[in-house]
């Protein structure tokens, strides 16, 4: 009796505002809160068979438990191949072509040449079953298929397997999963069970089945997920099959952070700052925000994801850093360039999650103070780099404080924009006010100012609007009347610097300039193949300038972020011819290496197209797909 007095005394004071009742105390069973709500999505997605493993698109690891089955190719003379990774290089490496992933794992397919043998690796799961088909592409005889049942990332799952069965379950035994392997005699040899892929090989877990049965279920999984997406996408169906392509084999589960997300490529995942035992990440900020964007095509749980993860690494001085890494590493002197807001909104336009907004908007306006805070130069922004005394890097080149960590934060690391601009040590900046910065500062308040408004902040929202208004009409101070184009401009003497990029256009997305000063940069600057057009755009560098003969990274190279941005912001204007351009050009670059080779580049060589011509440009790298996210906006099949 007393326990329900005591209970409705407190739901009348609760009632009458006299007291707060705690998530941890509340009368309701569930209390659905924005976290609550991303751990749960998260929990959703860490669930069944997929290529998980950052290691190797070749280890198959069912969760939320981590057993897996990893695969090795062994030779006729005993080398073996045992780390799958797109695009990696070096003499004996695997070269991979890959073809469709499902974002759920479902359905996979990835081409293998390695020592003269050819193979097509596909699979097929639902649930605990999954089926993985080894076709010999070419006939050469004489290599085996190493399949290795694994416990992954110290789970302690119960492993047991000889010739004839595979067993796999978690200690609790909650989940066993028995596999067979089909095709030619197994032999068991160490951690190993052999088999020949002079013939076609099976291996099915969670079910038994005859080869053909195997193989007839696999085929019919590829053929109803490409005829799906045929249907849907029609004429964009490549530019969306790339898109979706590269961003489910580079989806991976982190068992540091114990999360989904979808690193830049496996390549830097793993190479850089990874773990023998767990492998590791590198998620990049505007990266991973562009990532997020394009994910939320056909996935939103993925998309949110990643917008939350590099979001939620914002840095004790507030700022989402330029660079966070699965050993704990953030980059605490740098950011990058502020897209955070525009990929949120995008999402909430999508799906109209508010929890999504009211999850990260204190994070996001966090962020775009700090840039006031420490990167504006009488009312414009700079480059920067500030110093933080338990900042290590790898590499003494990342040294903080410095010119070329300043360079790094933009995001256009060598661009010659940056050649022979100071750096001050006491301010922590470039000696120069950035017309890029400048302009997505303003464009990042814009959309902080709709996500505001959204959740009924209004004080915030007028304060956002205030300054966005601000800063546009300080970027007008950049505006070179003779030239037809916004410049950069020296902080020392007030000269503007006339070593130009895509960034120079990006008054555009800060709905800074004029119709007909929009029309003027077009016709002057981007439409001008002296400079920037092209059979291939948009070099990183004008054609005219002496470095874009360097072919080097930023230096004359054409990457996919720059094209999308400049996209975006000819969207502001009634520049729907030049949009078209831009697109179909976009497009063409992407398929050229896509439809050949399946890869889909870092960068690419504005001349010629190609994107293998340079050791520095990743051969499977996320961010090359906007190339064709372009044209899915351009063709109406994402609504922005």
């Amino acid at each position: 009796m007393r326990k329900h007095l005591f209970c409705l005394l407190i739901i009348m004071m609760y009632s009458f505002g006299s007291v707060s009742i705690p998530y941890a105390y509340s009368m309701h069973t569930t209390i659905n809160t924005p976290m609550q709500q991303y751990h749960s999505l998260q929990k959703e997605l860490a669930k069944g068979w997929n290529t998980w493993d950052t290691r190797s698109v070749l280890t198959h690891v069912y969760l939320p438990y981590g057993f897996a089955i990893d695969l090795n190719l062994i030779d006729m003379n005993g080398h073996r191949a045992s780390q799958f990774k797109v695009g990696a290089r070096g003499i004996d490496k695997p070269i991979l072509k890959p073809h469709a992933h499902t974002y759920d794992g479902t359905y996979t397919k990835m081409e293998v040449k390695w020592h003269g043998y050819a193979w097509m690796i596909e699979s097929a799961a639902k649930g605990s079953t999954n089926i993985i088909i080894v076709t010999n592409l070419n006939g050469k005889k004489g290599a085996k298929l190493a399949v290795i049942p694994k416990s992954l990332w110290g789970r302690g799952n119960i492993i047991h397997y000889n010739s004839e069965e595979i067993y796999l379950a978690p200690k609790d035994k909650s989940v066993p999963v028995k596999a067979h392997l089909l095709g030619a005699p197994v032999e068991q040899k160490g951690r190993d069970l052999l088999i020949s892929t002079d013939t076609q090989i099976a291996i099915c877990c969670g079910m038994t089945s005859t080869l053909e049965q195997a193989v007839q279920r696999v085929k019919q999984c590829g053929e109803e997920f490409v005829v799906e997406n045929k249907l849907k996408y029609g004429k964009n169906y490549d530019c969306y099959n790339a898109m979706q392509t590269i961003l489910g084999w580079n989806n991976i589960y982190d068992p540091g952070i114990r999360k989904v997300i979808t690193p830049v490529s496996r390549i830097w995942s793993s190479e850089w700052f990874a773990s023998v035992d767990f492998g590791g990440f590198t998620l990049f900020c505007w990266d991973t925000y562009f990532a997020s964007m394009m994910l939320a095509v056909g996935n939103k749980a993925l998309a949110y994801a990643n917008a939350v993860e590099i979001t939620k690494a914002i840095t004790e001085s507030g700022f989402v850093p330029n660079c966070y890494y699965s050993n704990g590493f953030k980059s605490r002197d740098r950011s990058q360039p502020p897209v955070g807001s525009m990929a949120v909104w995008t999402l909430y336009q999508q799906y109209g999650d508010k929890w999504l907004l009211e999850l990260l908007y204190n994070e996001l306006l966090s962020w775009n103070n700090w840039w006031i805070e420490n990167r504006s130069w009488e009312g414009l922004f700079c480059f920067g780099s500030s110093p933080y005394e338990k900042v290590s890097y790898f590499r003494s080149e990342y040294d903080q404080n410095t010119a070329y960590a300043a360079c790094l934060e933009s995001g256009l690391d060598n661009s010659s924009m940056f050649d022979g601009v100071p750096f001050n040590k006491v301010t922590h900046m470039q000696e120069q006010q950035d017309v890029g910065l400048s302009s997505l500062f303003v464009m990042d308040c814009d959309y902080l100012t709709q996500i505001a408004r959204t959740l009924n902040k209004k004080e915030d929202a007028v304060m956002l609007e205030d300054r966005a208004d601000k800063y546009r009409d300080n970027i007008n101070q950049l505006w070179d009347k003779e030239k037809g184009l916004y410049y950069n401009r020296s902080t020392q003497n007030g000269k503007f610097n006339r070593r130009i990029s895509p960034t120079n256009f990006y008054p555009l997305l800060a709905k800074a300039a004029s119709q007909k000063q929009a029309e003027r940069m077009m016709k002057e600057h981007l439409l001008n193949p002296e400079e920037f057009w092209g059979e291939y755009v948009i070099p990183s560098v004008p054609r005219n300038d002496p470095a874009f003969k360097n072919n080097d990274y930023w230096r004359g190279r054409i990457w996919a972020p720059l094209n999308f941005l400049v996209y975006m912001g000819l969207r502001n204007y009634d520049l729907s011819k030049e949009c078209r351009q831009l697109s179909d050009k976009s497009e063409k670059l992407l398929l050229k290496s896509w439809l050949k080779d399946g890869y889909v580049f870092e960068n690419y060589n504005a001349t010629t197209g190609e994107g293998d011509d340079s050791v520095r440009s990743d051969k499977f790298y996320h961010w090359g797909a906007l190339l064709g996210y372009i044209t899915l906006i351009e063709n109406g099949v994402v609504e922005l």
